[in-house]
């Protein structure tokens, strides 16, 4: 638990409170408008904790095994809730996850102007995106484990986008070990939707050095081509013969400092792989292992692309829990998603929401041992 908070009740999944787990909630701080932040710890029957706030439904911590079965936090983020109040760590991504070119952009005829709050270019929402509003937060009964669903009311025009835009997202700590995040969405208006979630994970413990250690398969033969500002050409490329080749596992930062031009402009990694897929339905993106603590994680989705960025903006001047300074490479986070600045590319898959319609996605975090 996060000290200095607060004790306020208690839930049991159902009446399966042995089999399913449990969900207790503290309180975690204030808004500055002074509505009550809450923080829900989910615990399965093994033990695994996952502290999840309602604002910006952001993963606070995330306590898992390692080979001698000692539990340690493997996400980065804060001690105290102001910290969350500008950062997206562990958070819920949206409107629009990743870019958007030139903060624009059209839809049915009508341009929609939004925020350019990266460079020239809309990022992760905007100004204040779903990672800044204070989500409604309630237990619901799950078969597979402590489950917390989240909802939110993004309003018509709310950071320049279209339609009210009703969201729900569940999370659930599943007793094999897994973090479920199921994603849905509609829309009374004609609108644009790309979730996801911005945790930034060390395997090793966070705060417990650089990830570059860390071994990493990406199940994708193709990533996105790429102008200078990150923003895609249109075009995906072959990952074979160059840095971005993650399809055997290899350490993250074997080639991170590569001349290699995608690499510089991000000044590491920060890009979407194509995942190799035969359907819609759940697929394998990525494998992480952590050599010192032979822990596992392994990524599925039933998104087109998953971001893979290793930290490369922290710099130190980030401070985390227990005052530990986040340096750069310090945590690495696998974005499923769909690709970024869709709405410009009519040959990506489509990330237009109608009225009528349900946008859905789901997303698994599963952590074992080797």
């Amino acid at each position: 638990m996060i000290p200095g908070i607060l004790m306020l009740g208690l839930w049991s999944c159902g009446r399966q409170a042995d089999s399913a787990g449990s969900i207790s909630v503290n309180q975690f701080g204030q808004m500055p408008d002074g509505r009550q932040v809450d923080i829900y710890t989910l615990t399965n029957t093994n033990g695994v904790t996952a502290e999840i706030t309602n604002l910006g439904g952001s993963i606070v911590s995330l306590r898992v095994p390692d080979t001698d079965e000692n539990l340690d936090d493997i996400v980065l983020g804060y001690d105290n809730v102001e910290a969350y109040y500008t950062s997206n760590f562990g958070a819920i991504i949206g409107r629009y996850a990743n870019r958007i070119a030139d903060g624009q952009f059209e839809l049915n005829g009508q341009v929609y102007t939004l925020a350019q709050n990266n460079g020239e270019n809309h990022l992760h929402g905007g100004i204040k995106g779903f990672d800044d509003v204070l989500w409604n937060a309630e237990p619901v009964e799950s078969q597979e484990g402590p489950a917390l669903q989240l909802s939110y009311l993004s309003e018509d025009g709310e950071e320049g986008y279209p339609g009210n835009l009703d969201v729900t997202v569940v999370y659930t700590l599943t007793n094999g070990n897994a973090v479920r995040i199921e994603y849905s969405a509609t829309t009374d208006a004609p609108s644009v939707v790309n979730l996801t979630n911005h945790s930034y994970f060390n395997l090793a413990g966070e705060g417990n050095g650089d990830v570059l250690e860390h071994r990493l398969m990406i199940n994708a033969d193709r990533i996105l081509e790429v102008h200078p500002d990150l923003i895609p050409t249109g075009d995906s490329i072959s990952v074979a013969g160059t840095p971005m080749d993650f399809t055997s596992p290899m350490e993250i930062g074997a080639r991170i400092n590569a001349d290699y031009p995608p690499l510089e402009y991000g000044n590491g990694y920060d890009h979407c792989w194509v995942i190799n897929r035969e359907s819609d339905e759940l697929a394998l993106a990525a494998r992480v292992t952590e050599p010192s603590t032979g822990r596992v994680m392994e990524v599925y989705t039933t998104e087109p692309g998953v971001q893979f960025y290793t930290g490369n903006h922290l710099d130190g001047s980030t401070v985390g829990k227990r005052g530990v300074p986040y340096e750069q490479h310090f945590g690495f986070a696998l974005e499923c998603q769909h690709y970024p600045d869709s709405p410009h590319h009519p040959n990506f898959p489509s990330t237009t929401l109608n009225p009528g319609e349900e946008y859905t996605q789901t997303t698994i975090y599963k952590f074992t041992t080797q």
